[in-house]
């Protein structure tokens, strides 16, 4: 059975795994060094269960299958009352459902929080999956940032898009 759930510290290495696959093998994120639990365990100091930084993961047979977060969007203070939002799944558990409940919990989470006003989300292209996902979910394209950056030798175009909370 699969419960999705706040995350708790000890969640953190199993986090840094999941992470690590889509720093090391794909374009979906723009970090370019791996992880450790130590870095994932100061990361972990930004969220809350009641604030707008929040940290979710799904649970299934007492191993972490994936994750969703909410973070600044940016550190200026007038920025406050947006965050940035992902959604990230253990490798092999894409095609299940996984992403979509994480996700509904934290919008749902984020909705109830007074002072959010949007969600943003930043896709690297191509990934048709994730942006079907954002959509699905009632995000919308708000604009693409071309080339901005580089990873494996290529220059990787980001979409843009945004719901409101």
């Amino acid at each position: 059975m699969m419960t999705i759930r706040p995350a708790k510290i000890e969640d953190m290495a199993a986090v840094a795994d999941i992470y690590n696959h889509y720093i090391t093998e794909t374009t979906v994120t723009f970090e370019t060094e791996a992880v450790t639990t130590s870095d994932r365990e100061k990361w972990f100091e930004q969220f809350s269960e009641n604030g707008p930084h929040r940290l979710l993961v799904a649970e299934e047979n007492a191993r972490l299958i994936g994750f969703s977060s909410s973070v600044r969007y940016h550190e200026r203070a007038a920025y406050y009352t947006s965050v940035m939002t992902s959604v990230y799944l253990r490798n092999g558990e894409s095609g299940r459902g996984v992403g979509k409940l994480l996700y509904k919990e934290l919008l749902k989470n984020l909705e109830s929080h007074p002072e959010l006003h949007r969600a943003y989300a930043l896709i690297s292209l191509p990934n048709d999956a994730s942006l079907r996902l954002h959509k699905k979910f009632g995000f919308t394209d708000v604009g693409t940032l071309d080339e901005a950056g580089r990873k494996f030798d290529r220059y990787l175009s980001v979409k843009i898009l945004q719901r409101d909370l």
